[in-house]
């Protein structure tokens, strides 16, 4: 009964009410219930897009072949255009794998070339992880260039604002020649110890930005990032990928 009575008593009020106002009424919950729903989904989705970047040479096309195609197609290959594709990792697909319906990931290479290394400001945004190719056989040759490449993406904004996961990837391990993740990763932290100090930590690439990189008065370590920095070690060419992988599905939402 006086589940009634309150019914009665709401229907006379709207009904006293201006149309004007109850329309307004109407329209502020459609656009909170939009605004709710959207605001929700904004925090459950996970982005599902991986980019690879590394100086050219550093394997990174055939790491992109290898986790796509399981295969590097027999040979390296130097890409001007960056390769970009959606698939599911074969070890998704394993019989294991099927009760559960994987999830796709978006896979980005960014060409090396120093012209074509400004693409990768299009790619970050939208990352849920970046892996940092290193080649490990002539590091040696190449460390300087490779320590200023990834100074250059460790100061920008939106790699720290978002604290992208970083790997560096010390690729070509199969050469009895490679050099070891831990001497590849002490020799990168000295050279980016002394960029930051020559660069006043800012980077050329991101200047706008000014990202302080490590802690001022110390030397520079990746462990003082305020992303996740790890190394790891693979071989596009062969096929010893998992730690490539496992950084992968780490990551990507699922």
């Amino acid at each position: 009964m006086e589940l009634e009575q309150l019914i009665d008593q709401t229907k006379q009020w709207i009904s006293e009410q201006p149309v004007e106002q109850i329309y307004l009424a109407v329209a502020v919950l459609i656009i909170t219930f939009i605004f709710f729903l959207v605001f929700s989904f904004l925090r459950t989705s996970k982005s599902n897009t991986i980019v690879l970047a590394g100086l050219s040479g550093s394997g990174k096309t055939v790491l992109f072949q290898q986790v796509r195609d399981g295969s590097s197609h027999q040979g390296t290959v130097t890409s001007m255009e960056p390769n970009d594709d959606t698939f599911v990792l074969h070890s998704d697909l394993s019989e294991e794998k099927k009760k559960k319906k994987p999830v796709p990931l978006h896979l980005i290479d960014v060409p090396g070339h120093p012209r074509l290394k400004p693409k990768l400001d299009d790619y970050l945004p939208q990352a849920a992880g970046l892996v940092f190719t290193v080649d490990a056989q002539d590091f040696l040759y190449n460390y300087q260039a490779a320590a200023e490449y990834l100074y250059d993406i460790l100061t920008k904004a939106i790699l720290v604002k978002k604290k992208i996961p970083v790997l560096i990837l010390c690729n070509k391990t199969d050469k009895v020649t490679a050099h070891s993740k831990e001497f590849i990763k002490k020799q990168l932290e000295k050279e980016i110890d002394k960029l930051r100090a020559s660069r006043n930590a800012i980077s050329t690439a991101d200047v706008t930005n000014e990202v302080v990189l490590g802690t001022p008065g110390t030397a520079f370590t990746f462990a003082q990032c305020q992303n996740k920095i790890t190394m790891a070690e693979a071989s596009g060419l062969t096929g010893n990928i998992s730690q490539v992988e496992q950084f992968i599905k780490e990551n990507v939402g699922r």
